[in-house]
């Protein structure tokens, strides 16, 4: 038999046993926390003074640690080949020699923060920039960087899902325009995103080619060739930008599947939107907003730039700014919807052969011609019967729908006369031009192909939000 002190010693251990692993449990739970909490602090970053070496601190830096420049003058250049954050307080700048770039990305997840980034070299080429991320830099970060007089600002040349945010971006204004780089060069860059910079001088704000799946969101651009400049990149979205100023906004061409919307163009010189071998696609939204073209307005186009001569108008004498609210050339299946085009000298230029494009819901205020249509089919622009509105339209409401009691055609015979032989405005307010319009008027069948709209909105829709970052209306 079990002696009766025995039993309780038994008794104690039983009892205590759950205690003591319930205790263990919370050791372990505890210190299992404070890994957590201690992973999550961010690593003491590694402070660089002016003077010192950036790129032996960069290469002294662990992975995940911060390379942080202390205010005053760094010279470049710096190899970022690690995945580190160089960063600046307050006050930092890094200097590039006048040659290359002045960081040259090439770690996976690497990052470029809070920096002043300047002198870099001058070669198109040698894609000389302040932030160069090359092929292998997939993730990289660039944000809240000044970038001034630097060929191009940042170069995504095939970094997938990198993020350039919140930079002001300031390029060069002595040379040609077609010598200057670009504020963001994007190439072959899937998911890359492009967000809430400011760029202003250079050549192009952003210029993407042959790439897809990426984001230019809240952008503001000024003083530039293209504000956007897209070349054979699909399944994208532009949203949320604005372009002052500058010679086209948005150049959409050889694209596919993309979403342009809320965007703002606002007295640009030739085209507010240019959409050319641009498919299947959504351009909602949009605003472009024209206003006269200021007194000083002849402006030399750049003789080098060959490639984009014919999209470009110059400044006529007397036509407001842009030229071209939008033109639309061989552009096939795009739904044009919501959008606002006002005060320009051409609403919409449409042409070559563009077929499959839906326009309605659209708002065509005061614009010197509301349409250029050059072609002989007939194309009606309304949609399950509601068409656009029209600021020279007088029809009549009088069953009260929205919707005006007749079909409103922006052009006829006389119209297309003077787009093939344009010295017969001479003849505008002669009595066989008025005759010929009356003539039109009492008998639609002698018009000829052209645009119709059979459902035209008699009141605008509510503007468009666009821009709503950089503009309000």
């Amino acid at each position: 038999m079990t002696a009766p002190d025995d039993r309780s010693a038994a008794r104690r251990e039983g009892l205590n046993r759950p205690r003591r692993l319930v205790a263990a449990a919370a050791w372990a739970c505890l210190v299992f926390c404070l890994c957590l909490v201690a992973a999550a602090l961010p690593a003491a970053a590694r402070q660089v003074a002016p003077g010192e070496d950036v790129q032996a601190a960069v290469e002294a830096a662990a992975p995940g640690e911060v390379v942080e420049l202390l205010p005053g003058l760094h010279h470049g250049p710096v190899l970022l080949d690690r995945t580190v954050s160089l960063a600046g307080q307050a006050g930092a700048v890094l200097e590039g020699p006048g040659q290359g770039s002045v960081v040259t990305v090439t770690a996976e997840g690497a990052a470029v923060r809070g920096l002043l980034l300047r002198g870099s070299g001058s070669s198109l080429d040698g894609m000389d920039s302040a932030v160069l991320l090359r092929q292998t830099a997939t993730g990289a970060v660039v944000e809240d960087n000044r970038m001034e007089g630097n060929l191009f600002g940042v170069y995504v040349h095939g970094a997938a899902r990198a993020a350039v945010r919140g930079n002001a971006i300031t390029g060069r204004q002595g040379a040609r325009m077609s010598e200057r780089g670009d504020g963001v060069s994007v190439w072959n860059a899937p998911g890359a995103r492009v967000e809430g910079n400011d760029i202003r001088f250079g050549r192009d704000g952003i210029f993407v080619k042959v790439s897809r799946q990426n984001l230019f969101a809240d952008n503001r651009f000024r003083d530039l060739r293209f504000a956007v400049h897209y070349m054979y990149t699909n399944d994208s979205e532009v949203r949320g930008n604005a372009s002052f100023g500058n010679h086209v906004g948005y150049a959409i061409m050889y694209s596919q599947r993309l979403k342009v919307r809320g965007n703002l163009s606002m007295g640009d010189r030739d085209h507010g939107m240019l959409f050319n071998y641009a498919n299947g696609s959504e351009i909602s939204g949009n605003a472009v907003i024209g206003h006269p073209a200021p007194a000083a307005a002849a402006q030399a186009d750049d003789p080098g730039d060959r490639e984009h001569a014919a999209l470009s108008l110059g400044a006529e004498a007397g036509m407001p700014w842009p030229a071209k609210c939008v033109f639309i050339y061989n552009a096939n299946r795009n739904r044009f919807t919501g959008n606002l085009f006002e005060g320009c000298g051409i609403g919409v230029h449409f042409t070559a052969g563009s077929e499959g494009n839906r326009i309605s819901g659209n708002a065509f205020i005061g614009n010197r011609t509301q349409v250029k249509y050059v072609g002989t089919r007939h194309l009606d622009w309304s949609y399950h019967d509601r068409g656009n509105y029209w600021s020279d339209n007088p029809a009549f409401d009088l069953d009260r729908d929205g919707i005006a009691d007749a079909a409103y055609r922006p052009n006829d015979i006389v119209d297309r006369v003077l787009w093939t032989a344009p010295r017969a405005k001479i003849l505008l307010n002669s009595p066989a031009v008025q005759v010929l319009r009356w003539a039109q008027s009492q008998f639609p069948a002698i018009l000829p192909g052209g645009v119709v709209d059979s459902h035209p909105l008699v009141s605008p829709p509510p503007p468009p939000d666009a821009a709503p970052r950089w503009w309000q209306r």
